[in-house]
């Protein structure tokens, strides 16, 4: 057998057969991305990659299209992600809680996306109802089969990673609300603070949420304050960006208030192009400039149309826009803008996800 090293090009002949297999599939829209992904595994075979390196490739990319096809029919819907620990009982305030925000959410619209185990996610999933209830579930030996609210649909896609699974926990959630649990759920927990400080995902609120007069998340973030902030390893407002309650009330209003007047993001070269529901006044984009002048790196924020590669994808035009050049260094405090724009006189009263 030849040997191949990573930087080997692929033959041409291969490459023409990849087409010839895409053309017969009938694969016509973002061809070009199926070439790729077909491409790279020829790649991985000419590079005598380790067969088990083989075998998770092989996995994820059958569990991730798995949960791709289970979210395809609600890409339109709003959705909020679940965290919380598969041990709490139903006689705990926090399973009550769980239970409580999830039917709020569901009455409004949204969809509430679990891990579909026992504990909170099966709170969240009978508050949800199953007709509005997604389960992603992990193959452990203790915990082997969604819990009975998802069971009794077909919303729920098995996954043997965690890393898949997390991907789509967060990929397409308009929210998350944490309840407390163990090492699983502040992994989770600490994974979309991580996302929302290196500015990897879009802005969107995260509540942590507690049974009433529970003291779970102060402690965490007496722990933040006295030590992550203390010794410089955070900056000092890093955790302002989640809500921290006890009241469903309140997480309910976080969740869809982040959406009162924010829409969506689009990054277009190096200007950041925020997309609002109602067109602010000069005199609101004025204050804007002001108070947020530490985050634009030139030139100031612009009330305008849509840009021109906007028009070309056909980007939600019908919006109102806010353009200018972001230092992105300080793209992890770009929450503080969204909520100063859902705070805008101008904006609209109710609240609603994209």
């Amino acid at each position: 057998m030849a040997e191949h090293h990573a930087d080997d090009p692929i033959p041409a002949e291969v490459t023409d057969a990849l087409r010839r297999v895409i053309d017969e599939a009938d694969i016509e829209t973002d061809a070009d991305l199926v070439a790729r992904i077909l491409a790279t595994g020829i790649g991985l075979g000419r590079d005598d990659t380790d067969r088990l390196d083989l075998k998770i490739t092989s996995a994820a990319l059958s569990e991730m299209r798995a949960a791709f096809r289970l979210f395809a029919p609600y890409r339109g819907v709003p959705k909020v992600t679940i965290f919380g620990s598969a041990r709490t009982q139903p006689s705990d305030g926090q399973y009550i809680a769980a239970g409580e925000i999830a039917r709020a959410l569901a009455e409004r619209g949204w969809m509430v996306v679990t891990g579909a185990g026992p504990g909170i996610m099966q709170a969240a999933a009978e508050g949800a109802g199953p007709e509005r209830s997604l389960g992603v579930s992990i193959r452990l030996p203790f915990e082997e089969k969604p819990n009975e609210v998802i069971g009794s649909t077909a919303n729920n896609v098995s996954m043997k990673y965690f890393f898949t699974r997390k991907l789509m926990l967060v990929k397409e959630s308009h929210g998350f609300v944490c309840v407390p649990g163990g090492f699983g759920t502040l992994d989770e927990m600490f994974e979309l603070l991580t996302l929302q400080q290196t500015g990897k995902a879009e802005p969107t609120p995260i509540v942590l949420l507690d049974a009433p007069g529970g003291t779970f998340w102060e402690g965490l973030r007496r722990f933040v304050d006295e030590h992550l902030v203390g010794a410089g390893v955070i900056s000092p407002d890093d955790f302002d960006r989640v809500l921290v309650t006890d009241s469903v009330a309140a997480a309910d209003d976080e969740i869809t208030g982040f959406w009162r007047n924010y829409d969506s993001l689009r990054w277009v070269g190096r200007r950041l192009v925020l997309r609002l529901r109602a067109e602010p006044t000069d005199a609101e984009v004025a204050a804007l400039n002001d108070e947020f002048a530490f985050l634009v790196a030139e030139g100031s924020i612009e009330c305008r149309g849509p840009l021109r590669a906007e028009i070309a994808d056909d980007d939600r035009l019908d919006l109102p826009r806010l353009v200018f050049v972001m230092d992105q260094f300080r793209v992890g405090s770009l929450y503080r803008l969204i909520r100063a724009i859902n705070g805008l006189g101008s904006a609209p009263q109710a609240a609603t996800a994209r």
